[in-house]
């Protein structure tokens, strides 16, 4: 058998497991295989031999849908590309994300070492002021020309 030429059908789906047992018989009739198709290649030795014009036809159509199948296919490989192209952007938008988060922590923990720095200092100024308000001031004489006049 020549396998460019015709191949077996492949189905991912749990049905497939009835067809054929490898210790039993199955208990209802039918294939128990899966079936075989033609591929691209074999239809096209088909349609050399068969020379009906409904044969050609038939062909001309499966042909069709081969080169249907192959644009579909090309399709979901190119967006199977940009999917994967859209996943590496959102992995580096991310590690940038994590990176301006790391800096934005840290900018913040030095605004609040600053804004605790600036406390302890207007603290310091409003002590001092405080305690100059608290001290008696020394009486002082008068400044200005003295009359005779009391």
């Amino acid at each position: 058998m020549v396998t460019d030429l015709k191949s077996q059908i492949v189905t991912s789906s749990q049905d497939d497991s009835n067809l054929r047992s490898q210790f039993a018989t199955s208990s209802w009739g039918g294939i128990r295989k899966l079936p075989y198709v033609f591929t691209e290649l074999g239809v096209a030795m088909l349609s050399s031999v068969l020379r009906s014009e409904t044969a050609i036809q038939v062909n001309i159509n499966i042909m069709r849908a081969f080169v249907a199948m192959r644009n579909a296919v090309a399709a979901m490989q190119s967006a199977d590309m940009k999917v994967e192209q859209l996943a590496h952007k959102v992995d580096q938008m991310d590690a940038h994300i994590d990176e301006l988060m790391h800096e934005q922590r840290d900018i913040n923990r030095e605004q609040t070492e600053t804004n605790n720095e600036v406390a302890l200092q207007i603290e310091a100024i409003n002590n001092a002021l405080d305690q100059l308000r608290e001290k008696p001031s020394p009486k002082r004489n008068k400044i200005g020309y003295k009359t005779d006049n009391k």
